[in-house]
């Protein structure tokens, strides 16, 4: 049996989120896409999982394999987290930061990406890891402007609530992104 990693759906629908805070109100549209592309994300993790069980030579360790898989899970799990909040709260306007961490997100996700091709080619990893890192402090940065101007403007407190548990689905995006560049460069102090 041949192991090919490929852990992201084809289409990479899952990049909508920066789409759907593109415009006000957001494109709900996207939301649905999201939800179809974590379908598709948790198919391929339970069979990879399923895989692994069932494969007695594996190109990296079991373990490894499995974090990766699980770690990149988490990744579209908090994407799909963050879409289904702008439904269930009916964001009609965005915050200032709602965008630029959106962009982040996709950014780090087009790293990740690459990083993922560079593993299944064998060239470097590193780089990639590194602006990953640069673009999770990125967030943290867009992040704390973004609650700090949330605190001293917003006046609703159900507002406040809402747009901060948004906010923190956002940064915790590029956090999972940061571990799955983190399982990657594992994979390649073990096998490199």
């Amino acid at each position: 049996m041949a192991w090919r990693l490929s852990f992201f759906p084809r289409d990479e629908q899952f990049f909508d989120l920066e789409q759907l805070l593109a415009v006000e109100p957001p494109d709900f549209t996207k939301i649905d896409l999201i939800k179809d592309a974590e379908h598709r994300c948790d198919a391929l993790t339970h069979d990879t999982i399923q895989r692994l069980h069932r494969t007695f030579v594996t190109p990296f360790d079991r373990e490894d394999l499995y974090a990766l898989a699980t770690s990149l899970d988490n990744v579209m799990d908090a994407i799909d987290h963050a879409a289904a909040l702008i439904r269930l709260y009916r964001i009609e306007r965005l915050r200032e930061g709602a965008r630029e961490l959106a962009h982040t997100v996709t950014a780090s996700a087009d790293r990740l990406h690459s990083a993922l091709e560079a593993l299944a080619q064998k060239r470097p990893v590193h780089p990639h890891a590194v602006e990953i890192n640069r673009l999770e402090n990125e967030a943290d940065r867009v992040y704390q402007e973004a609650i700090q101007h949330l605190f001293d403007t917003e006046r609703d407190p159900i507002a406040v609530l809402k747009w901060k548990e948004l906010f923190d689905v956002l940064e915790l995006i590029t956090d999972a992104c940061e571990d799955v560049a983190n399982v990657i460069e594992g994979v390649v102090v073990k096998h490199g």
